[in-house]
């Protein structure tokens, strides 16, 4: 049974807190994205045959997917902010073991501790979670959660320049710097979240999953060098299959998972996921499309003639329109809800890949495509930490905000293989080079306009905004966001846990049991004794007080839509309180 419990009361977070946290997403987001300028001379540079370069990439993939849900439960039951800095530790470690050799496997280690980082995404969306006030909570999530596209945008360019100019291991000096800067932010800035969830940390089920999951994503990434149709593609297929079975009967025989599948499955969450993966293919399309069609010589007929930085640069605005929709998401999102903010994102994404279907002749048209892509994206990508943060308890925010970083992880994964079969499958071979062909862009862009519609029709099926007769909160309303927060204290139950002597108790923990014996909430009292527990719902419930050096005590009360108050004397075991 997952429970939450509070190390202290939750402070006041500094302004700084929201862009640090955003920085350190970038920043786990650069390496996605930091060798993509130097992946046609990677053979060369590791002196390896071409099949073995790809697992440069393709471990820092494997890493990243394992990462993201086991770091955010680690998160949840030991602390966001630690588990966030011992993941930017990891990278910084990683970044440097890359930039000090040329050795493949030493060079594989290195991009595989890299792809550990992924998991502070879920961490910095949970930590704003825990410490931000509602009102500027939609614009906080929305920035971290497009941090994954923003920092991938912006590598391109930067990653394009130092490449051209410089040794290609400066690459990863620069990473493992702001991994440090970030390390060094964070500390300064961002306490520690007061949340906790209650019970130890599921390893059988972090190996079942890590084991499934290398298992799925191996042959997709690999499928292309191996042939789709092998024994050993078609192998690995089955058994991440049987592995995952497995692992998901044995998580709903865990008293605490590491994903709780129940929760998982719950329309909210689940159509949520789904619409995820289908996003991530989407954005990562033009990731793949527009660079080649950018660099490939004007010679081709088709090709836009561009350097390595230019096209970089072109591609850019793809992360900064991310970044810039982040407010105005909030405004739409608190007007409209994060379903209807997710369904405009998808609709503008599949205007943009229609549009780019005719807009590929010249330069300035795949500034206009990645600026519509940008927006798109940007806004779907802020929806999404948002409807899972409003379906799950505090206590699951950085586990479930990790599977679904691993979502879109899964997606972009399959919009790599996928569009890189279409690519090489469509290519004219012009002296011995593989070319890509127009008539492989178009195809790729049609994929990612199709992964859209699919997008489009799971997220209809999102439960919409409960109706409500209050007033909706309005996001630049610090005043109503005050209000809210007060009432939602008085919608439960409040008092003082008392010792023998009549003085109170600190820290003492109150649980709250609905009439079925399940846990409906948890806290710890204050120094003065006082504490607060909010109710799901009216009905009968038991609230239970335990503190070290005293009886246990479990007191029946109703709650009936307004404020009621229950004492707890712990030196009257088992009595009964009246409500």
């Amino acid at each position: 049974m997952t429970q939450t419990t509070t190390d202290r009361p939750a402070g006041r977070a500094s302004g700084a807190v929201v862009p640090v946290l955003a920085f350190a997403g970038i920043v786990v987001a650069v390496m996605q994205t930091l060798l993509v300028p130097v992946i046609k001379d990677l053979p060369q540079l590791l002196d390896t045959a071409p099949s073995n370069a790809t697992w440069v990439l393709t471990s820092t993939l494997l890493s990243g997917a394992v990462a993201t849900p086991i770091m955010g439960r680690l998160g949840d039951l030991y602390g966001k902010r630690r588990m966030l800095i011992l993941s930017l530790a990891v990278m910084v470690v990683g970044a440097l073991v890359s930039a000090l050799t040329s050795d493949l496997l030493l060079m594989i280690t290195g991009r595989t501790l890299q792809g550990f980082a992924m998991g502070a995404i879920p961490l910095g969306i949970g930590l704003m979670r825990d410490m931000l006030p509602r009102e500027k909570l939609g614009s906080a999530m929305a920035l971290m959660s497009s941090s994954i596209g923003v920092g991938g945008g912006l590598a391109l360019p930067a990653a394009a320049l130092v490449a051209q100019h410089s040794d290609w291991h400066t690459l990863y000096y620069g990473a493992a710097g702001l991994g440090l800067l970030a390390i060094a932010l964070t500390l300064l800035v961002v306490p520690e979240s007061p949340m906790r969830a209650e019970g130890t940390f599921d390893l059988p089920g972090a190996i079942g999953l890590s084991a499934g999951l290398v298992l799925f994503l191996l042959p997709i990434t690999k499928g292309s060098d191996w042939g789709w149709a092998s024994g050993t593609t078609l192998g690995l297929f089955a058994a991440s299959a049987v592995v995952l079975v497995l692992w998901g009967v044995m998580e709903l025989r865990v008293k605490a998972p590491l994903v709780d599948l129940r929760t998982t499955a719950r329309p909210a969450v689940l159509f949520t996921n789904l619409a995820s993966i289908m996003v991530g293919v989407s954005f990562y399309v033009v990731s793949l499309v527009l660079p080649q069609l950018l660099q490939l010589p004007k010679s081709t007929g088709y090709g836009l003639g561009q350097s390595m930085v230019v096209a970089g640069l072109l591609v850019a605005p793809l992360g900064l329109t991310m970044m810039f929709t982040a407010p105005v998401y909030a405004r739409l999102s608190a007007k409209y809800g994060p379903k209807v903010t997710l369904i405009l994102g998808l609709l503008i994404i599949a205007i943009g890949y229609g549009a780019g279907l005719g807009l590929m002749s010249a330069a300035w048209q795949s500034l206009v495509i990645s600026v519509l892509l940008g927006a798109g994206i940007g806004l779907a990508y802020s929806s999404l930490p948002a409807l899972i943060v409003g379906a799950v308890p505090a206590s699951e925010t950085g586990a479930a905000n990790g599977l679904n970083t691993l979502m879109r992880s899964i997606g972009t994964s399959v919009s790599s293989a996928v569009i890189g079969m279409v690519l090489a499958n469509t290519a004219n071979n012009v002296g011995g080079v593989e070319i890509p062909t127009m008539h492989g862009f178009r195809v790729s862009f049609l994929i990612a306009t199709g992964a859209v519609a699919v997008g489009l029709l799971l997220a209809l099926f999102l439960p919409g905004r409960r109706p409500s007769n209050k007033p909706q909160l309005r996001a630049s309303s610090e005043e109503d966001a005050a209000l809210e927060r007060a009432e939602q204290v008085l919608r439960g139950f409040r008092g003082r846990v008392l010792g023998a002597d009549g003085s109170p108790v600190a820290r003492a923990k109150v649980t709250l049991i609905d009439r079925r014996g399940r846990q409906a909430g948890a806290t710890l009292s204050a120094e003065d004794g006082s504490y607060a527990l909010t109710v799901p719902d009216r009905g009968s419930y038991v609230v239970a007080a335990r503190a070290t050096g005293h009886g246990p005590l479990a007191s029946s009360a109703t709650h009936a839509g307004d404020e009621r108050p229950v004492d707890l004397d712990l030196s009257l075991p088992g009595e009964t309180v009246p409500a």
